[in-house]
């Protein structure tokens, strides 16, 4: 979910101050590559099994409404594909890139405490947010597929959200702009134009606090040069997936995540089950 592929419902709506998230996750993923969909690769047998650690803080941004959040993915990636026509395996433990990102709802929600937020009615929610991802992670410029993409990746996003009795729809558009690869494989140079994507979700919230989502994506660009050449690997991939949300108490909750593509100009599509828990604090004043 901390990629520009990524599938994520209710990334703009409102909740109180002061709150603190600690999240635990597991996902896998099967098909194309997880942790950089944009490598030039063909016909991709891959299995990347990702732990993930998290944590996000509900902030007051200047009286509106406001989130950060912070995640380390980790991951075992087991497989083979297609380079130029070779065939490339790769079997790697290790920690993938983090992402950090800061976001903000600038109309339709205000920053509010706990107890003001109990009254609080959604209605028309818009939102920005700021997205980076540091090339800290597992990195051999001797292989191909890595956990980690060695280089600095920002992605800006607007999106806004309309309640309507128990149900909510969701949009954003986003692009995410890359720094270059000085140390791609064999010791060459990679280059990217910018990637563009856009989700929507249609969300049923229950009065227990439960909720479901059926989410979609679709994202285009990314074309990559690498040691002066112009890759053939212009991006146009659609993505579906659901979401199901359940409480366990109040501080405490269970999330099951599904995706996979439904179509993809290149060969990245892959199919992704996940489950997170998320556990829940109150601090400050």
């Amino acid at each position: 979910m901390a990629r520009g592929q990524s599938i994520e419902p209710r990334a703009y709506s409102a909740a109180p101050t002061g709150l603190n998230f600690f999240i635990v996750g597991y996902a896998e993923t099967r098909g194309g590559v997880a942790f950089d969909t944009t490598l030039p690769l063909t016909d991709p047998s891959l299995k990347v099994q990702s732990p993930v650690l998290a944590y996000a803080r509900t902030l007051d941004l200047w009286g509106r409404a406001g989130k950060f959040d912070v995640i380390v993915p980790m991951g075992r990636l087991n497989g083979s594909a297609l380079y130029q026509g070779e065939p490339v395996e790769r079997k790697v433990d290790g920690f993938a890139d983090p992402v950090a990102r800061l976001s903000v709802l600038l109309y339709g929600a205000r920053a509010m405490t706990p107890a003001q937020f109990r009254s609080y009615k959604q209605d028309l929610v818009v939102g920005a947010s700021f997205q980076v991802s540091a090339p800290l992670g597992q990195y051999d410029d001797a292989r191909l597929i890595n956990l980690g993409a060695h280089r600095w990746w920002f992605k800006p996003e607007v999106g806004a959200s309309k309640t309507a009795g128990p149900w909510t729809a969701e949009f954003s558009t986003a692009v995410t702009f890359y720094t270059d690869n000085n140390h791609f494989f064999g010791g060459g140079s990679r280059t990217q134009k910018p990637l563009y994507s856009t989700q929507v979700h249609a969300i049923y919230n229950l009065r227990s606090g439960a909720w479901a989502s059926v989410d979609g994506t679709y994202y285009t660009g990314g074309r990559s040069t690498v040691n002066g050449s112009l890759n053939n690997d212009l991006q146009r991939n659609w993505r579906v997936g659901a979401t199901l949300a359940l409480p366990l108490n109040a501080q405490n909750s269970i999330k099951l995540y599904a995706s996979r593509g439904v179509s993809a100009r290149t060969g990245n599509n892959y199919d992704l089950l996940g489950v997170a828990w998320q556990h829940r604090w109150a601090s400050g004043p």
